[in-house]
């Protein structure tokens, strides 16, 4: 075991940071701004919008879609397959960026429009979405800072709240993001309105029972009734309610909080010597301070080149800060997989291993303290034990109240799936179905997309209320929806594109709002017409597209 003394220094420095904190654990209350109380109404408010995919235009993506509680906060459907290609726009290099998956580029009608990139699939931010856990203690959000204290109504210019309001300023940010959340030109009044005339959590397929008894079957207009005093559902309102929310998701029941009060039995004597390692020679400590482990700083690191991403710059203009980055806190660090704002390390053992080495890039303003550690295999080990089991906190593991949370749509069973194989056109080209949005009874604007095929053709997109199993030859092609009526079919063609391979298009439909559809699915194929004698269509996969 280790000796008290052997805990004494870490322990006094971190005790030091943490010794005006009051009620249990080693963190005090997140600071609130006077003008946003902290209400259970509007906690519940701010909860049900932050889980509601309703939020975004395509109703496929809410906030907590990138911010996963039982992954520590953040985002971890970060990949390869799905990279933003980086500065350089090129992908497969070491420049890309393993950011967040967002929504296809579309138009106010639901139309898809063509991204350089992405094209008609899902667009990818530049940057990894941080985690929103404890983030009401952090004074300037994102990850460059941005996000001011001084929080403004986006409609009326007003100030509503002169200081502390971060978090109030940065909720306003993704649902108008036509990567993150919404269309091309989208404005927080339509996001409002679309918010007044919706069902609360109406694509969820779960929600806590608590949240639930709250809703209570009610509209928007009246739960900001109970929350605000009045029905009205105002931009300036939605980030209040999502702030207040965000501000009793604290994390502070790690074994690293028992440490912390006292108990110096808390963690292993394997923890421990990690400890030692992590304010010693790991100098892990000089950024990662206090008891969030993060004393808010910006730091170019030499992750990459500092211009592949400016960073702070962007927001400062002040040489000194290009390439800079928010130190982010440790707590749930393990479960917050794959590693820094460009997801750009996939475990804990290439973290320490990049900080063992003094980083990858240099540059003028990197911070003198990322240099070579000289860690033994043991030191390393010690310091990763430390990472882990103590900076955890087992209710955000476990999706634990505070962190409990509704189910979300684009996580069940309920997203359209394709099945079977598409038919290639005269030049070999294989047109590509994309399906991502919920089919909701009611849903005014479900939208399919075809992509890949030869531009200038004409093209149908066939809905059925059948499929058939392995596919049916048609005129050349495999046709995998029944095709005996009844049918909807909706013309794509011309389709826009530059050429054989780029053609594309859209089409959108109104789900009836008829109790009767719903566990009831339907079916969807596009049909590119092709001239070659012989092949007289060129066709995509089909989608099961479950309603409900």
């Amino acid at each position: 075991m280790l000796s008290n003394r052997f805990l004494a220094a870490p322990l006094t420095w971190l005790l030091a940071g943490v010794a005006a904190a009051q009620g249990p654990g080693p963190l005090p209350p997140p600071p609130v701004p006077p003008g946003n109380p902290i209400t259970p109404a509007k906690v519940n408010l701010g909860k049900t919008l932050f889980w509601d995919e309703q939020l975004s235009s395509t109703d496929t993506v809410a906030c907590g879609t990138c911010h996963v509680f039982e992954r520590g906060g953040s985002d971890p459907r970060t990949s390869s397959a799905s990279a933003h290609p980086g500065r350089n726009g090129v992908p497969g290099d070491a420049d890309d960026v393993f950011g967040s998956p967002g929504v296809p580029r579309h138009a106010a009608d639901g139309a898809y429009t063509l991204d350089a990139f992405f094209r008609l699939g899902t667009q990818v931010t530049a940057r990894k979405a941080p985690s929103v856990i404890n983030a009401a203690y952090v004074p300037a959000l994102f990850w460059d800072g941005r996000a001011s204290p001084q929080f403004v109504d986006p409609i009326s210019g007003a100030v509503v709240l002169p200081g502390g309001a971060s978090l109030e300023s940065q909720s306003l940010e993704p649902p108008v993001s036509d990567v993150e959340m919404s269309h091309a030109g989208a404005s927080w009044p339509g996001i409002a309105a679309k918010l007044a005339g919706s069902a609360p959590l109406r694509l969820a397929p779960a929600v806590p029972p608590q949240l639930a008894g709250w809703i209570a079957g009610r509209s928007y207009p009246e739960l900001f009734q109970e929350a605000f005093g009045t029905p009205d559902v105002t931009p300036a309102r939605v980030a209040l309610a999502l702030a207040t929310y965000q501000r009793v998701l604290v994390s502070n029941q790690a074994p690293f909080d028992q440490l912390l009060a006292g108990n110096p039995q808390a963690l292993t004597p394997q923890e421990n010597a990690g400890f030692q390692v992590f304010n010693t020679i790991g100098r892990c400590n000089i950024c990662h301070a206090g008891p969030r482990l993060s004393n808010d700083s910006f730091r170019y690191i030499g992750l990459r080149p500092q211009d592949d991403d400016l960073g702070r710059f962007a927001v400062t203009g002040n040489p000194a800060d290009r390439g800079r980055i928010k130190v982010p806190s440790l707590r749930n660090v393990e479960l917050r997989a794959p590693y820094f704002r460009n997801g750009r390390f996939a475990t804990l053992e290439d973290v320490v291993a990049f900080y063992d080495r003094g980083g990858d890039f240099n540059a003028p303003n990197k911070d003198p303290n990322i240099l070579p550690l000289g860690l033994s295999p043991q030191q390393r080990a010690n310091l990763l034990a430390f990472l882990r089991r103590p900076l955890t906190d087992p209710r955000v593991a476990g999706a634990v109240a505070p962190f409990d949370h509704p189910a979300l749509n684009q996580s069940s069973a309920r997203v359209p799936t394709l099945f079977g194989t598409g038919t290639p056109g005269t030049q070999g080209f294989v047109p590509r179905l994309v399906a991502l949005e919920p089919a909701f009874v009611g849903n005014p604007n479900f939208t399919l997309a075809l992509d890949g095929a030869s531009a200038g053709r004409g093209a149908i997109l066939v809905f059925s209320e059948g499929a058939v199993p392995g596919g049916a030859p048609f005129y050349g092609a495999t046709a995998y929806v029944d095709l005996s009526p009844p049918l909807l079919l909706r013309r794509l063609g011309p389709l826009a594109g530059a050429g054989p391979g780029s053609g594309y298009g859209s089409a959108s439909i109104a789900i009836p709002n008829d109790p009767s559809l719903v566990g009831r699915s339907f079916y969807a194929q596009a049909f590119v017409l092709d001239l070659t004698p012989g092949v007289r269509f060129a066709t995509t996969e089909a989608a099961a597209i479950p309603r409900f």
